[in-house]
């Protein structure tokens, strides 16, 4: 077993939830082909009982964004977008609770931004580079964020510990080979599972993304799923977006 650390870079919830402009505001789709010069977003909203609108260039990009729900991943060109956060049954961006900002969007790049709590059950995001280099033959990636309401935790195979002392908003990243991993989320230097037992299929060429998001105090932690396809076509010789 293989194990690679990503680190992650903190950003706003402005910017986190900015990042998911739609079509309009400059993504190119084309026939479902991915231009390689755009940006793949994808948006995970991880804060328990808050739902917010998102506007971007004054246009309503996600209305009733709910906790749990993920977005995109969205193909959009490089450029800067002025973002607004509007309560959830706002009907225009006139007058944001935060905002309007201006973030600059890079090309190129496979990100999540995940709206959260910090591990003292504040709101807050973080911006994550999403992993696309190939993995070698018959091997695939699992990566493990933390972005709960929770102190560090423990990532159990059975009652073993493959991941250890992960903080919130701390990423991991294993290679392995394909097939089903039963985890379970525990306190760090525990066994008793805070969430799961629960299989988790690593599937060969993809990057399969488990985040621990909610709070632990107010007994809402639950887990999401993502799933990225490796840039298995350009090549092991090519460095990742």
């Amino acid at each position: 077993m293989r194990k690679t650390v990503y680190a992650a870079g903190a950003v706003s919830m402005v910017a986190a939830l900015a990042f998911a402009a739609p079509a309009q505001a400059g993504g190119k789709h084309d026939g479902g082909r991915h231009h390689s010069d755009d940006a793949l977003l994808s948006v995970l909203h991880g804060v328990p009982g808050l739902t917010v609108d998102v506007w971007v260039d004054g246009k309503l990009t996600l209305d009733d964004f709910e906790p749990g729900d993920l977005a995109g991943p969205l193909e959009l060109d490089g450029g800067s977008y002025k973002i607004a956060i509007t309560a959830s049954d706002a009907t225009s961006a006139d007058n944001p609770v935060i905002g309007p900002v201006k973030v600059h969007l890079k090309e190129g790049r496979n990100y999540t931004a995940v709206a959260h709590l910090d591990a003292d059950g504040d709101p807050t995001a973080t911006l994550f580079k999403n992993s696309t280099r190939p993995s070698p033959g018959g091997e695939g990636k699992l990566t493990v964020r933390h972005v709960a309401a929770a102190p560090a935790v423990d990532v159990l195979a059975g009652d073993t510990a493959v991941i250890e002392d992960l903080e919130n908003p701390e990423q991991e990243v294993l290679t392995l080979e394909a097939g089903t991993v039963s985890a379970s989320v525990a306190a760090a230097g525990t066994t008793e599972a805070l969430i799961g037992p629960a299989d988790v299929p690593v599937a060969e060429g993809k990057n399969t993304i488990v985040y621990a998001w909610g709070s632990l105090d107010d007994d809402t932690l639950d887990v999401a799923v993502q799933v990225v396809d490796s840039d298995k076509w350009r090549g092991h010789d090519r460095h990742n977006h």
